[in-house]
């Protein structure tokens, strides 16, 4: 039996605490029976934003003549785009790959780990023709990820569909396309396959869609899924069944008081978008000291350790923020706090994502919601893009930027949405991480004619003193 001084089961970002290891002298290992790099690299993140770049791109050319340029789309080569893609991504998981076997200090095993006790592993590797191995860590890093759930709906057993896992990369895109799940997942599937002219069916059980967001930014996000896509939010799908080589998917209203009638939708491709769940019962957790909560995700202290010695968890298997940013950044902490024996605690409070759809989403800290329901006093304004100079230039008409302050001038969130929303939002990231307040990012001088002027204008308008002096570009037309 090999012995390692970090043990690491998962290759994406938990793979970061091996490398680091190295570089102190450690001998470490990676378990991995997948493509390097997680699920964001191959399966998620990176080829799902790829293609809804596409999409983007599409949107550009189609909406050009209302800005005077004459423009027309011949032809969308949908297996070319996936294929190429699929190539790039896999490339990138290969590279990770070969990286890592370049170091002579760490092990990567191509397999599926299972526990025999705290700190002593079997790998049943992906090679049938290859033994189960079997090795030992001093320090064991659980990252194994997640995986799409798969609802109880009646007949699913039947019928073929989609999760996200493989409806990235099909060859041919579908003509109807039913899209269980309102969260982000769908949303953003749901505007890329609607954008490149499939008819797309949505069904969401919550009365908007992706409604973890604040209610203003997923309204938003609801009205424009509607111009791309048929949109059933506070439906849930109860039946599937086969029907003329597609599927048929009966969707019945959530609310059981309402007088709205079950509604059965047809496509050639079911895709189910219901979340994901992390990888635990692969792992024999029962032969460890190491406790799942009732999601099945890996209880850690605020330290990131698990409830056995030795062992520590990261990524989407504690049920954390589920982003590929938030493993990186717990990698950071977990590396930090085994290699140099820290007391570092993991913070959120300024744990940023994004939704791409369009218009694209962006958000930071509390929701409007989240703090009435707290009780908490807070301020909120809200400041359309068309305010600034670019924001009228670009027509984004839906666009917004919502900041919310404390009564002391703390910031306790922001919300943006439209273009660019995802690089807009960082300024004020960094604001809190900092401890900054709103009159720390109302004075501080920003780029015109940008659009990071919307943001500037939120938190001037949130500010007691007044910093701007720039007019409202929504009185004169574009």
């Amino acid at each position: 039996m090999e012995v390692y001084d970090i043990v690491v089961l998962g290759g994406g970002s938990g793979s970061q605490v091996a490398t680091a290891g190295t570089q102190q002298g450690l001998e470490t290992a990676v378990v991995e029976p997948g493509p390097l790099g997680g699920a964001c690299i191959t399966r998620g993140c990176v080829p799902s934003k790829a293609l809804i770049h596409r999409a983007d791109v599409l949107e550009e050319v189609q909406s050009a003549e209302a800005v005077g340029v004459d423009t027309q789309v011949t032809d969308v080569d949908y297996g070319e785009i996936t294929a190429a893609i699929h190539d790039t991504v896999y490339e990138q998981a290969a590279n990770k790959a070969a990286t890592l076997q370049a170091d002579d200090n760490i092990t990567l095993y191509r397999g599926v780990g299972r526990f025999v006790d705290d700190r002593t592993i079997d790998i049943d590797p992906t090679d049938e023709a290859a033994d189960t191995e079997r090795i030992r860590g001093e320090t064991v890093i659980i990252a194994v990820g997640s995986r799409p759930v798969v609802p109880p709906i009646d007949g699913l057993e039947t019928v073929d569909y989609r999760t996200s896992d493989d409806v990235l990369f099909l060859d041919d895109r579908p003509d109807e396309l039913v899209i269980v799940g309102g969260g982000y997942i769908g949303a953003e599937l749901g505007y890329f396959f609607g954008a490149l002219d499939a008819d797309v069916s949505i069904v969401g059980r919550s009365d908007r869609l992706v409604p973890r967001e604040d209610n203003d930014v997923s309204a938003a996000v609801t009205d424009s899924l509607e111009t791309h896509c048929d949109v059933y939010t506070g439906y849930e799908a109860t039946a599937v069944a086969e029907a003329d080589g597609g599927v048929t998917v009966t969707a019945e209203p959530t609310d059981d008081e309402s007088d709205t009638d079950a509604v059965e939708l047809a496509g050639d491709e079911l895709l189910l978008a219901t979340g994901r769940r992390p990888n635990t019962d692969t792992l024999a957790l029962d032969a460890t000291g190491v406790e799942t909560d009732e999601t099945a995700a890996i209880e850690t202290d605020e330290f990131l350790k698990t409830t056995a010695d030795g062992i520590w968890a990261l990524g989407d298997v504690i049920g954390a923020p589920p982003f590929k940013h938030a493993a990186d950044y717990e990698a950071r902490v977990v590396t930090e706090n085994v290699l140099e024996e820290s007391q570092r605690a993991v913070d959120y409070e300024a744990m940023p994502h994004a939704v791409f759809t369009d218009p694209q989403v962006a958000s930071v800290g509390w929701t409007e919601g989240e703090l009435v329901n707290e009780g908490r006093e807070y301020e909120a304004v809200t400041v359309p893009y068309g305010t600034a100079p670019l924001g009228m230039i670009l027509e984004a008409d839906d666009g917004f930027v919502k900041a919310i302050a404390g009564p002391d001038g703390e910031i306790l969130g922001c919300h943006i949405v439209g273009p660019q929303a995802s690089t807009l939002l960082h300024e004020v990231v960094v604001a809190i991480d900092g401890g900054g307040t709103v009159d720390d990012i109302a004075e501080t001088v920003h780029v015109h004619p940008a659009l990071n002027e919307v943001v500037y204008a939120a938190f001037d308008k949130l500010s007691d003193e007044t910093y701007s002096t720039a007019p409202d570009w929504r009185d004169v037309s574009g």
